[in-house]
């Protein structure tokens, strides 16, 4: 997975977005549905991804996706593949519990990175997903798209929510 964000020609954004552009332009948890090999779809909670998802882990990568710089985005691409990997409800309560007690306030965002990588290390690991297929997969939605770059579907609500959420 060392090499995944390089062979990419993939781009992380902010938000949700009705469908990406040929740039990628999606949040990691939309890039991750399209990876497991679903159709894409736009993610405004984590409650509407499929099953097979974990929803403590994707809703700490949602939050690292929407508060991240442009250029540290981009290093959560190694982990679009490994989101999906729901466990029992034991294991996902295990998961909610090691992220709330990780998790602090003002943590760098690479300090907050190790915290996904350790609640990513808790229960089922997700299904090994082939480089290649992943890239297949990502490749044949950038050329259906229709618009050169990606725009958030609801901008206005993503800059109210980072206004109002408190910065980790």
């Amino acid at each position: 997975m060392d090499t995944f964000d390089h062979i990419l020609n993939w781009k992380l954004k902010r938000g949700s977005h009705p469908f990406p552009g040929k740039d990628g332009g999606t949040c990691i948890n939309e890039a991750a549905i399209v990876a497991a090999g679903f159709p894409y779809q736009p993610v405004r909670a984590v409650e509407t991804m499929p099953a097979c998802f974990s929803r403590p882990i994707c809703r700490l990568a949602m939050l690292l996706n929407d508060e991240a710089d442009d250029a540290e985005r981009q290093s959560l691409l190694p982990f679009v593949a490994r989101l999906a990997c729901a466990d029992k409800a034991k294991v996902e309560w295990e998961r909610e519990v090691y992220i709330s007690q990780h998790l602090r306030r003002r943590m760098s965002f690479q300090h907050r990175l190790e915290v996904l990588e350790g609640a990513l290390a808790v229960g089922r690991q997700a299904d090994v997903v082939v480089t290649e297929e992943v890239r297949s997969r990502l490749d044949a939605v950038q050329k259906s798209a229709k618009a050169s770059t990606s725009v958030a579907d609801h901008l206005k609500f993503s800059k109210i929510k980072a206004w109002l959420v408190p910065t980790l």
